[in-house]
């Protein structure tokens, strides 16, 4: 499906690059970490159909700018406001505001802050967490591994943060193969990934607070992914407005793996909010 690629302004001074395709109600999706304007490729595609789907490369990840400087929850929050505005500007629709993993977290923020322009909210795996002061020295570790530009030290400071298994790090590394990582992506992911840690860090783990958001919430998860991930998002379920689906056999990959299910879940859940 055709898609083209405009800017978005954000008042903290970043220049955002969007991914925009389809026709129809807006919705917003917003890439994890290590991710970027792919990351919801085959979602994007199956949802266009019938809505006009805009994604965010996150600040820190190219081609959007990585500024200067530490940065916060707060920061992204702003940004991802900046896109919600351009999304719903032109018909007046309110969005469908959607996150997976790190970008489940950051919708979270966002819709609490202001969800003045916001339908709906559908978060999938936040990892919730990982968060806080004990993320600082992993923090610490990534960020000198970024700067002797170590994939493996990088590597396993991100898996201390994500708590990703052995077996799956061990499956993961054995499906990739002998394939070589594009160079320009993974720096691009390498800085993008430090620069959410620093909002990690100091960010809390308090799912209580998320008691406050009065969109329709739907949560996602998959049966198949690790813990404390599915203890965290069954806490979410105590939110008021929120309905819970677990997918038997997904994982934290589902955006990947299942396009198609995700799809689909969604749609049936706009159309439900917006009837």
């Amino acid at each position: 499906m055709n898609s083209d690629d405009l800017t978005v302004e954000s008042p903290d001074g970043p220049r955002l690059v969007v991914r925009r395709l389809g026709a129809g109600d807006p919705v917003v999706l917003v890439h994890g970490s290590g991710g970027g304007l792919h990351s919801w490729a085959a979602v994007a595609d199956d949802l266009a159909r019938d809505h006009t789907v805009w994604m965010p490369a996150r600040r820190g990840y190219g081609p959007s700018d990585v500024p200067p400087g530490t940065k916060s929850f707060a920061d992204e929050t702003v940004d991802l406001l900046a896109v919600i505005e351009a999304a719903h500007h032109p018909s007046g629709k309110p969005v469908h505001l959607v996150g997976a993993s790190y970008g489940a977290s950051l919708a979270l923020h966002t819709a609490s802050a202001d969800p003045r322009n916001l339908r709906s909210l559908a978060v999938f795996e936040p990892p919730l967490y990982a968060a806080g002061a004990g993320i600082a020295p992993l923090l610490d570790r990534y960020r000198s591994a970024v700067e002797r530009d170590d994939a493996t030290a990088m590597a396993a400071a991100l898996n201390d943060v994500t708590r990703v298994p052995a077996e799956i790090v061990a499956a993961l590394a054995a499906s990739a193969g002998d394939r070589t990582p594009d160079p320009v992506e993974a720096r691009r992911s390498a800085i993008g990934w430090l620069h959410d840690l620093e909002a990690l860090a100091g960010d809390g783990t308090d799912i209580a607070r998320w008691s406050s958001i009065s969109v329709p919430t739907l949560l996602l998860a998959g049966t198949d992914t690790w813990e404390p991930m599915p203890t965290t998002v069954d806490a979410l379920a105590a939110m008021p407005t929120a309905r819970h689906i677990v997918w038997p056999g997904q994982s934290h990959f589902a955006t990947m793996t299942a396009p198609t299910l995700f799809a689909d879940a969604l749609r049936q859940f706009f159309a439900e909010v917006s009837g």
